[in-house]
């Protein structure tokens, strides 16, 4: 009887623990808040917050383990099968997604295990900062806001009045892979933002330089290389977020699929390509000035030429992207059905989105 009391204990807290481990991920129907951000670990260094958070998902996994234990102490001993099965359970055979042994293996050593699960920390909490951008999630009020088919800004600030981190409002956020800064809400400058917003400004330098060590890159080319491969990953070849590229991916912007409007090419197009290729014209003509100049020494005409050679390269990707695919997709106002899923949906905009292979 006393047995049985232990077993259906143990069994209520591992369902317990597994339950939270899964619903702290943006992939699960119940997640709720991001585990980085909770108030039980949450410091205003970032360090000192995934200290904690860290500390906790070890107490969690070895308290898992322990039990798994008693209980295959108890099975073991009620059937006669000491010779049969070991009591000890592994600690990769704890499953959890926050126990790093299980999640990526025994190949790896302590130190890779702990390095990884930095990472993916970060990146998590970098995917839920753009979550938050598009009002999908709101760091005032848990769970998912916006998460219907047209869903508007107008529909985030009913139920979040006076957000502490502002929503993107035309549901584009450009995501620029060349040199300089090109837009004011550009996905790096607003990631920066948010960092402000939800760790202090007091702390900022030191807990951008956490993350972005974690991630062994500057902020900017981690979005420009990792963000959306990461993302279409985590969203199994499913993405919400959807990333309009141009073929060598020197522009690209990125839309939240709940937000999408039979406009929302034409903003694309009219708001940002057209703007960045304004604002390139603009750099292009500078360096001109620098290389026509007869004050202009050798070295700084000869920097200028290379400038102005890298530019065209850029404005004649632009230009095609505009003209073969852009522009006239903007045209067909190309309304989409949620219910008909990202799968049928994603290649209505052909090679207007990033390509993900094993989709279209």
């Amino acid at each position: 009887e006393d047995s049985k009391l232990i077993l259906d204990a143990n069994i209520k807290r591992l369902i317990s623990i597994a339950k939270y481990d899964w619903d702290s991920y943006e992939e699960s129907w119940d997640f709720r808040l991001l585990a980085l951000l909770n108030p039980n670990y949450y410091q205003t260094s970032l360090k000192s917050s995934y200290k904690n958070l860290r500390a906790h998902w070890r107490d969690i996994t070895l308290e898992m383990k322990k039990l798994e234990e008693e209980n295959n102490l108890i099975y073991i001993g009620a059937y006669g099968l000491q010779n049969e099965l070991m009591i000890e359970v592994p600690i990769n055979e704890v499953t959890l997604i926050c126990n790093p042994h299980y999640r990526y293996g025994k190949e790896r050593n302590d130190g890779e295990h702990e390095s990884q699960l930095l990472a993916d920390t970060i990146s998590e909490f970098i995917l839920y900062s753009v979550g938050c951008m598009f009002g999908r999630y709101s760091l005032d009020k848990e769970g998912l806001i916006l998460a219907n088919q047209d869903d508007t800004l107008e529909e985030y600030l009913k139920q979040v009045p006076s957000p502490s981190f502002m929503p993107d409002d035309d549901n584009v956020i450009p995501m620029i892979d060349f040199d300089g800064d090109w837009f004011e809400d550009d996905i790096s400058e607003r990631f920066k933002q948010f960092l402000k917003v939800t760790f202090g400004e007091d702390n900022f330098a030191e807990n951008l330089t956490f993350v972005e060590e974690a991630l062994g890159k500057d902020i900017k080319k981690y979005f420009a290389k990792d963000f959306y491969a990461d993302h279409v990953k985590r969203y199994k070849k499913r993405p919400i977020y959807w990333l309009f590229s141009s073929p060598k991916g020197t522009f690209n912007a990125l839309i939240y699929m709940h937000r999408y409007r039979p406009d929302t090419v034409s903003v694309v197009l009219n708001d940002y390509l057209r703007e960045f290729r304004t604002k390139l014209q603009a750099r292009k003509e500078s360096y001109e000035q620098i290389e026509i100049s007869a004050s202009t020494s050798q070295k700084d005409k000869t920097q200028a030429i290379k400038a102005i050679d890298k530019i065209n390269k850029v404005l004649e990707e632009v230009n095609d992207y505009e003209r073969d695919i852009l522009y006239p997709l903007a045209g067909q106002n190309i309304e989409i059905d949620l219910d008909d899923g990202v799968k049928h949906n994603y290649p209505l905009f052909g090679n207007a989105l990033k390509k993900i292979v094993g989709l279209s």
